[in-house]
């Protein structure tokens, strides 16, 4: 892991040195961590009701369970939920796996009442995230206060838990002064609680028009900077010294709104998806980054293979970005550190929560009462590879593709192909990719298919791959296609590891293992010293 994500840079406020964020102690450091979804505002998807209109967003999710369960039933329900969906616990886990950060994402419905006139804070909702904030500063996490559905919804869609796809924030000047006023009180609550890393004033403000039937709702970007300068200068009659990280409209991947500096602490923060994971994906917000003098922070992003991960995160933080990945844990998935095993009978609730048969009030309570006890941490799935992805630690896969990025050709690769390729993906490394598999389908929403591509060499070509935290016993070996009698030799850092001989067919083949030595971080070089290959995964256990 590079030393500026260790969590013992987690000491003091937190600061901005021209493009970097800086601890308490004038340290570089790059925010690593997760966010807490579907703990403070809930998401259908994370239910196993992806697509479901009546059960998308919050308050409908709460309909739903109280149609059920009945009133008395699915108010403690809610009350248990918040207790046991994140607990210490989770926290201490996300520490010990080695992650110096978290976000979390708030609505505005728990913190104040959606009454018109002056705003009713709920001291429920600040009690939890004052216990959150407790457990972070006890395990050495910075928090980022996320809000992710502020009042009337700043969004326009189910996650930010508004009532019609509008984004009434910048519409009702009411949800409007309540979004200042909650940001106000944030402000005079944490304004001296060092662990609190910054304040995230928006997430993914103004969606962009998705079907035919979204109203178009980009007028509303002078808005949205209106909020923005207003929030600020809120925050600062109280506040001088915690981080802003402010997001684009249309997902957080739009750059209009960052025509200037509005704060001096301010952090700009895009969330990514389903992208090829290479330099592509970052060259907008770095030419950003250098224009403003401003830090960057790939504040939300995840939902993918973990494959993709060993892609896009190592190359952020080797750019000096740090990331958030999405969601911390949620219900049957392979891709979060933790994953809620799915009740019996569960297809019950989000049958009729698809207009399906009412299960019966003492079922449907069973069921959640099973789904309250699985979502404790203790009781979770863990996914270890996850976290062993995201960092490149032993026991993860890179693709061939994936080779290092910099120190960049004729170091970390040898960069010696002529051509650009025609999938615009490693462009400007000189060397050759090529779609092995042409026939891949997207398997899931935010699948890029990048997974066809192999790396093709040929003799004298060489490729690096970083990897991290390797221990005792390690190993790696390579999968690969032969096109040509080869011989290959593994390297890690200037010591060979072995070689492979290997003979030409049309089917994969895979490298004996090679034993790997402990290091904090190595080099491995796959170096062609005869015939031609397709690299197609780096394995490691």
């Amino acid at each position: 892991m590079k030393q500026e994500m260790l969590k013992t840079r987690v000491k003091g406020f937190l600061d901005v040195r021209g493009k970097s964020i800086i601890n308490g102690e004038g340290e570089k450091i790059l925010l690593t961590g997760w966010g807490l979804g579907n703990w403070l505002l809930c998401e259908g998807y994370m239910w196993l009701a992806n697509g479901y209109e009546r059960f998308d967003r919050p308050r409908r999710i709460e309909t739903v369970v109280e149609e059920l369960t009945g009133e008395t039933y699915a108010a403690r329900f809610w009350k248990q939920f918040r207790e046991n969906y994140i607990r210490e616990e989770d926290i201490r886990l996300m520490a010990e796996l080695g992650y110096n950060s978290v976000r979390i994402p708030m609505n505005a419905r728990l913190l104040l009442k959606e009454e018109p006139g002056e705003p009713q804070f709920l001291e429920e909702g600040f009690l939890l995230l004052d216990k959150c904030i407790e457990w972070c500063k006890k395990y050495g996490l910075y928090v980022f206060l996320d809000l992710h559905g502020a009042p009337g919804g700043q969004t326009g869609a189910n996650i930010d838990d508004c009532i019609d796809d509008i984004p009434r924030l910048f519409l009702d000047q009411d949800c409007f002064d309540k979004g200042i006023a909650l940001w106000r009180e944030l402000a005079k609550r944490y304004k001296d609680e060092w662990i609190v890393g910054g304040y995230d004033l928006l997430n993914e403000p103004i969606r962009p028009k998705r079907f035919e039937t979204d109203p178009d709702v980009d007028y509303l970007l002078p808005r949205l900077q209106e909020f923005y300068e207003e929030a600020i200068a809120a925050v600062r009659e109280i506040d001088d010294r915690h981080l802003f990280t402010l997001e684009g409209h249309h997902w957080a991947s739009a750059t209009d709104v960052f025509h200037k500096k509005y704060d001096e602490k301010m952090v700009i923060h895009f969330h990514r998806y389903g992208c090829q994971p290479d330099m592509a994906c970052y060259n907008e917000f770095l030419a950003l980054s250098e224009k403003l003098d401003a830090p960057l922070w790939l504040g939300e992003t995840g939902e993918n293979i973990s494959e993709w991960y060993t892609a896009m995160y190592p190359l952020a933080a080797e750019l000096g970005i740090g990331y958030n990945l999405w969601p911390w844990k949620k219900m049957n998935c392979t891709n979060s550190p933790c994953s809620i095993k799915k009740p019996q009978d569960f297809a019950l609730i989000t049958g009729y929560a698809k207009k399906g048969k009412h299960p019966g009030y003492e079922k449907a309570q069973n069921i959640l009462d099973e789904y309250l006890e699985n979502m404790k941490i203790e009781n979770c799935v863990l996914h270890p590879e996850v976290t062993q992805a995201i960092f490149r630690q032993p026991g993860c896969t890179v693709r061939g593709t994936d080779f290092d990025e910099f120190p960049g050709r004729g170091k970390s690769c040898s960069g010696v192909f002529p051509e650009e390729n025609i999938y615009c993906y490693r462009m400007g490394t000189g060397m050759e990719i090529r779609n092995k598999f042409p026939d891949t389908i997207q398997k899931f929403g935010f699948d890029c298919r990048w997974e066809r591509f192999v790396l093709a060499m040929g003799e004298g070509e060489f490729a690096d791959y970083s990897l991290f935290d390797i221990g005792e016993g390690s190993v790696v070996h390579c999968e690969l296609f032969v096109g040509e009698d080869a011989q290959v030799a593994f390297y890690q850092g200037e010591s060979l590891l072995g070689r492979a001989k290997l003979e030409a067919g049309a089917e994969r083949q895979a490298t004996e293992n090679f034993m790997l030595k402990a290091a904090e971080k190595s080099v491995i070089r796959i170096c062609v010293e005869k015939g031609k290959i397709e690299v197609e995964k780096i394995v490691t256990k």
